[in-house]
């Protein structure tokens, strides 16, 4: 019996798959997981199901099943879909830095419009052309420089995971460090109260100004990004 992996490498990269299930004008692989990233973008991952779909788009989950034959593959799909086309970064001038500023940038804004991509991009799961173009448009950011393939390649897995940590804990209720948001008492709150407890933590809070109002996710990319400058030109030096 074929796993979960062994349909979703066949749906993820295989053209001839693909085209072979569109025989129904009326249905396609696309538009189902056209419509499952929008329903996972309005209400979340968890109300994502093969009969929501279904539903959605006014056919029975059998219909389907001609297409994707379980959520792990529907999701294999929804991913590879909401991504979407890896960024051209030979078109950014400059070095490394610019291209991986831009990358960042993008990123980001990927994971913004699809908020429940972080958590499930992790893992050990089937990866399709989009997202692996992605890891390939970041590793070629540093192809110019003194770094090993290894060292690329850490590299952009540093950056990917402080994006996806940075834009996890965007979400509401889990921004600890700011005086605003939904939660039913913030940090603020706690410190004018307690404050006395935590004495460092409270003298830290009233010298943060706007650090923290991306969760650290500016400091963060900064330091990493001087860090392999300092890497790259202690490599150059003679």
């Amino acid at each position: 019996m074929a796993s979960d992996e062994d349909g979703a490498f066949g749906l993820l990269w295989s053209q001839e798959e693909r085209s072979a299930r569109k025989a129904r004008p009326a249905l396609s692989l696309e538009l189902i997981a056209r419509s499952a990233i929008d329903i996972a973008d309005a209400e979340g991952i968890p109300a994502v199901s093969m009969q929501r779909v279904a539903g959605d788009l006014g056919f029975t989950k059998m219909s389907l099943y001609r297409y994707v034959a379980n959520k792990a593959e529907l999701m294999a799909v929804m991913i590879d879909t909401a991504v979407g086309e890896p960024p051209r970064l030979d078109r950014v001038p400059g070095g490394w830095r610019p291209k991986m500023e831009e990358f960042i940038r993008l990123l980001a804004e990927t994971w913004e419009r699809h908020p429940w991509l972080p958590s499930v991009t992790v893992g050990n799961r089937v990866m399709g052309p989009n997202e692996i173009g992605w890891i390939d448009a970041a590793v070629s950011a540093f192809a110019d420089t003194c770094l090993t393939g290894g060292e690329r390649m850490a590299t952009v897995f540093l950056l990917f995971a402080h994006v996806r940590n940075t834009q996890s804990t965007a979400s509401a209720g889990t921004q600890p460090w700011t005086t605003e948001g939904s939660v039913a008492v913030t940090i603020g709150e706690l410190m004018a109260t307690h404050g006395a407890r935590f004495p460092d933590l409270t003298r830290a809070m009233a010298e943060t100004g706007d650090l923290l109002d991306d969760n650290g996710r500016r400091f963060g990319l900064d330091r990493i990004f001087d860090g392999i400058a300092g890497l790259i030109a202690q490599r150059e030096r003679p």
